[in-house]
């Protein structure tokens, strides 16, 4: 099929034409994946009713290798038929094996026995074996970004001004543990996830009749998968464990989002404290040959925009009225396209982090704009502990009479003869810090390495 024929910007643009991305999407989120899992749960189905005495384990061998050979373009056609998409697939497995074999496909199970479950394993196996990994990847990159520039020193900024001295690694370090923290809430969510084999209104009416003890094949069935029974299901699966599985994956789409605007603005020429390093032949733009825009930090942004109101549509499919209804069948499948846009922003940040050069001449010289005025909230601090009655004001003021006579804080404060009495008090460590601001960075250096040894470690990377 010609990828440029697709409607979803998300197959033929952010994935399709990359072989490697495709490769690690394709076997969990296609929809070829999605009748394969579904074959994967008749196929453990005719299995395990071998194991129970219902079927012989010839009659279930015919089934399983039935099951190998039914393609989606077979249930489609079928479905097209019939109108009903999982007895179009148990269909395609009936016309593939004996006339015996026949009545032991699909039995006693309902369609969203097959759906639910099949979408739990390979949402579940899509997270273990290609999300976690690509995040992990994410998080080693931002570590070591953040252990390198641990002592390269940045002006912080809050509500877009300048603030106090930090370090850039002490800006990474930020990121590294909300990370680090979503990586933990999404491999949580992950384990609670749950299928179930336990009939049309999740009373296991139809296993009842062949089973003294139905529950004990539905975990039976489901640990042949790798996967634990809901606790209690109607005709589908309880919604909240896959609803908290993509709220985890949402929430690290933030903290993606927010670390990509960062980064973003603080490439701003007048910033330039960042920059994204072009690979040989890339374009800025298509009139101004000199721009060297943070394209790859935008389109995180931007896929994030696109994606993040989705949630709303998870909480929604919450809802189901009585044992079922059909409200969340269209719904629900999206998500493999949440997915892939999550994924696909995960691999490009990885890459675009792995390129991030720091320009320590810019942070530097910014730094050094507001330099003069750092000294004002140690100041007032050490004033007040050392008896002023009104430090903050006092602080207050002189920096608008720095301000006023367009001198710096610090030759402002030399020259104050209030001050006097007050700076003989100070130790010299004290003044150290007044006069050379570039120190008083806290413990932005200490804090770096604990954040990034911590999640080293409860990460094991």
């Amino acid at each position: 099929m010609d990828i440029f024929e697709n409607i979803s910007p998300i197959d033929y643009r952010y994935y399709g034409r990359d072989p490697k991305v495709k490769k690690k999407l394709e076997p969990y989120l296609s929809e070829n994946a999605y009748i394969r899992y579904k074959l994967k749960v008749e196929a453990a189905l005719a299995e395990e009713l071998a194991k129970k005495g219902i079927c012989s384990q010839k009659v279930a061998d015919e089934i399983v290798k039935a099951c190998a050979k039914v393609t989606p373009e077979e249930v489609y056609k079928e479905e097209d038929r019939i109108k009903h998409d999982v007895r179009a697939l148990a269909n395609c497995i009936r016309s593939k094996v004996s006339k015996n074999a026949r009545r032991f496909v699909h039995f006693s199970l309902t369609s969203y026995d097959v759906v639910d479950t099949a979408n739990v394993l390979r949402y579940k196996e899509f997270t273990d074996d290609v999300l976690i990994p690509a995040l992990l990847e994410l998080e080693k990159t931002w570590i070591e970004i953040a252990l390198r520039e641990k002592d390269t020193l940045q002006v912080a900024r809050t509500h877009g001004q300048h603030a106090e001295p930090i370090t850039f690694g002490f800006t990474m370090a930020s990121y590294v543990n909300r990370l680090g923290n979503r990586i933990v809430a999404i491999e949580s969510a992950n384990l609670g996830l749950r299928g179930k084999i336990s009939g049309a209104v999740g009373a296991y009416n139809a296993t009842s009749l062949f089973f003294r003890n139905p529950t004990e094949f539905e975990k039976d069935l489901l640990s042949s998968l790798g996967l634990e029974p809901a606790l209690h299901s109607t005709q589908i699966v309880p919604a909240e464990p896959m609803a908290d599985l993509m709220h985890s994956v949402m929430t690290a789409f933030s903290v993606l989002a927010n670390f990509s605007d960062d980064m973003r603005h603080l490439q701003r020429t007048e910033i330039s404290e960042v920059r994204e390093e072009f690979v040989s032949e890339q374009v800025g733009s298509s009139t101004m040959p000199h721009k060297r825009n943070p394209i790859n930090f935008e389109n995180v942004k931007s896929m994030y925009k696109a994606v993040m109101p989705s949630m709303i549509t998870m909480y929604l499919d919450q809802i189901s009225e009585h044992q079922r209804d059909l409200t969340n069948s269209a719904s629900q499948r999206f998500i493999p396209q949440l997915f892939a846009a999550f994924y696909v922003s995960v691999v490009s940040l990885t890459n675009v982090s792995k390129r991030l050069a720091v320009d320590k001449e810019n942070l530097e010289m910014n730094f050094n704009m507001s330099k003069d005025s750092f000294p004002a909230e140690p100041l007032y601090l050490l004033l007040a502990f050392y008896g002023h009655p009104d430090a903050h004001e006092f602080v207050r003021k002189l920096t608008l009479k720095a301000e006023k006579e367009e001198q710096g804080l610090i030759d402002v404060m030399k020259i104050d003869e209030e001050l006097e009495p007050y700076l003989a008090k100070f130790t010299e460590v004290e003044k150290n810090v007044l006069f050379n601001p570039e120190i008083y960075i806290g413990m932005s250096r200490d804090k770096t390495e604990i954040v990034c040894i911590h999640w080293k470690k409860v990460l094991k990377i």
